[in-house]
């Protein structure tokens, strides 16, 4: 099938299922894992700038950065299933909004997690995963 010539802009369109090679699959779909990143950046402040100041806005975009990074580390190391997937909305209602408690004793930090909290089995192997990474040399 001959591509379809798109007549306003000039550009070519192929349809995925009749595209000559595999690797114009390959660049779509890379395409739209960089696009569904950068959806996802905009639910956590990424372009969201709260003042009309240079310098409160760089560090709202730095704070904003490092969020969407370790959005990425968590789903890539800690989580699995669907959280591994799954939507920044959706990790902050189900992680970050847990119904827990910090205590120390005994010269250890434990995190108390509600027994009635519905999602408490995945943040305990996401800590328990955070914990057997081997800790980065200094």
């Amino acid at each position: 099938m001959p591509p379809v010539a798109d007549a306003i802009r000039g550009h070519q369109h192929r349809p995925s299922e009749h595209a000559s090679e595999p690797a114009e699959e390959d660049t779509h779909r890379a395409h739209a894992r960089v696009e569904d990143r950068i959806r996802c950046s905009k639910q956590t402040g990424f372009g969201r700038f709260p003042s009309r100041h240079f310098a409160i806005n760089a560090a709202w975009l730095e704070l904003s950065l490092t969020a969407i990074d370790l959005i990425a580390w968590t789903q890539t190391l800690l989580v699995d299933g669907e959280l591994a997937t799954a939507e920044p909305k959706r990790l902050r209602y189900r992680l970050l909004h847990a119904a827990a408690r910090i205590t120390r004793g005994a010269r250890r930090v434990h995190l108390r997690i509600a027994g009635t909290w519905p999602w408490r089995h995945e943040l305990t192997s996401a800590f328990t995963r955070l914990a057997a990474l081997p800790r980065p040399a200094t």
